[in-house]
């Protein structure tokens, strides 16, 4: 019980900081973790990879919004990314929570 509170509440706690810093802190999150494996463990070694690929992924997600049609005009940057990172961040919680189960 005590777990799935520390779950909720660490979920929560990341949603809000993505609510205040807006889809550049989101990226922030999510691209250091998708690095880490490419890298070795030290966190010095992560910056430059870091913020290429954050670049990167910002580049790709732009352009997919810009050519993907939709009814209404084109899909917004902020709403693309965080159908890419909210998957992202509950498989991360669940990896985490079978860890330390």
């Amino acid at each position: 019980r005590l777990q799935a509170l520390m779950i909720a509440g660490i979920g929560l706690t990341v949603g809000a900081g993505v609510a205040v810093a807006g889809i550049i802190g989101f990226v922030g999150l999510v691209v250091p973790h998708l690095v880490r494996p490419l890298t070795d463990r030290r966190p010095s070694s992560l910056i430059v990879p870091s913020a290429l690929a954050g670049a990167l992924l910002l580049l790709i997600a732009d352009c997919l919004c810009r050519i993907l049609p939709l009814a209404g005009g084109e899909l917004r940057l902020g709403i693309a990314l965080s159908l890419l990172g909210a998957p992202f961040f509950l498989h991360l919680l669940l990896k985490m929570r079978r860890g330390l189960a």
